[in-house]
C-alpha cells in the first residue's frame, strides 16, 4: 500500500473514512456491499499517478459511521457531504456494483459535483429487478453461529463467483462483511429497493459502463443500463469476476484514468 494516505471527513451523517493516492484532479471511488475502501486498494496507486484517488468507506460500511437507515439516497447524501468536508466542488464518480448505483444517485441529486461517471458492473434496478430481487434469496446475510459456520457458510456463498486460486480476496471479503455485523445484507437490500428508472435521467455528464464479462450477477444488465444513457462509453474486460477491482486493477485505473482526462 505505498503511498496510499488514510484520513476521515466529518458530515451530518458521522465521520467517513478514506484512503487516497496522488494529486491532480479528484476521482472519488465507491465500493460494493459489503466491502470498504479496501476493494481499491490495488487500483489507488495505479490511479494515483494521474489524478487524485480516493477510495471513501460508505456511510454504515468499513471504518465510517454507522447508519440508521440503509439507503442508496443516504448512502448518496454522506457522498456529497463527503466531498464538502474535502472542499472538491467537483469529481469524476467510478463506482462497483452498489457503488454505481450510489454514484447514479449523487449524480441524479447533484449534477453540477459530478464530472464524470464511471459505472462498473452496475445493475440496471426497474420495477422488473425490484420484484424479481424481492424473491431472491439474500447473498450474504448469515444467522451468527456460536461454533462459527456462518463464517463457512459465507464463503461458501461466494465461491462460485470469485477466483479458486485466491483465497486471500476471500479472506478480504469475509472481514469487511464482519466489520459490518448484522446489517451485512443492507446494502443489497438498499439496491432492491432503489427506484432507479426514476433517477437515472437525471445524470447529465458523460458516462462509462464497464462489463466483467465473467460476473453473473451484472454483465447480463450491462445492455439495458448502458441503453438509458445519451452516447454512453462501453467497454468489457474479459474474464473480469466480481473482485473485478483486486483482479484487473491495472485495466480500471487505465480505463478511469483516461475517461476522466
Amino acid at each position: 500500500m505505498t503511498g496510499i494516505r488514510k484520513g476521515y471527513a466529518d458530515t451530518s451523517f458521522g465521520q467517513v473514512h478514506y484512503a487516497e493516492c496522488g494529486s491532480g484532479a479528484p476521482v472519488l471511488l465507491l465500493h460494493q456491499t459489503p466491502r470498504s475502501w479496501d476493494e481499491y486498494r490495488e487500483v489507488l496507486p495505479l490511479l494515483g499517478r494521474t489524478h487524485r484517488a480516493i477510495a471513501m468507506d460508505t456511510i454504515g460500511f468499513g471504518a465510517s459511521a454507522p447508519v440508521a437507515e440503509h439507503r442508496i439516497e443516504t448512502y448518496a447524501a454522506a457522498v456529497v457531504e463527503f466531498l464538502d468536508a474535502l472542499g472538491l466542488d467537483r469529481a469524476t464518480l467510478a463506482g462497483h456494483h452498489t457503488g454505481g448505483v450510489v454514484a447514479i444517485e449523487v449524480a441524479a441529486r447533484a449534477p453540477d459535483r459530478v464530472e464524470r461517471l464511471v459505472l462498473s458492473s452496475t445493475p440496471y434496478v426497474d420495477a422488473a429487478a425490484r420484484e424479481m430481487r424481492r424473491h431472491r434469496p439474500a447473498i450474504d446475510h448469515v444467522e451468527i453461529d456460536p461454533d462459527g459456520t456462518h463464517l463457512t457458510e459465507l464463503w461458501r456463498r461466494r465461491r462460485a463467483f470469485y477466483p479458486t486460486d485466491r483465497p486471500d480476496l476471500f479472506t478480504r471479503l469475509v472481514r469487511d462483511a464482519l466489520v459490518v455485523g448484522p446489517d451485512m445484507e443492507k446494502g443489497h437490500e438498499a439496491v432492491s429497493a432503489y427506484r432507479m428508472e426514476e433517477r437515472i435521467g437525471l445524470v447529465r455528464c458523460p458516462v462509462l459502463c464497464v462489463g466483467a464479462s465473467a460476473d453473473p450477477f451484472s454483465f447480463p444488465e450491462l445492455k439495458s443500463l448502458s441503453s438509458r444513457f445519451t452516447s454512453p462509453t462501453v467497454a468489457v474486460i474479459e474474464g473480469g469476476m466480481v473482485p473485478l477491482m483486486e483482479l484487473h486493477p491495472s485495466e480500471i485505473a487505465d480505463l478511469i484514468a483516461r475517461f476522466a482526462s
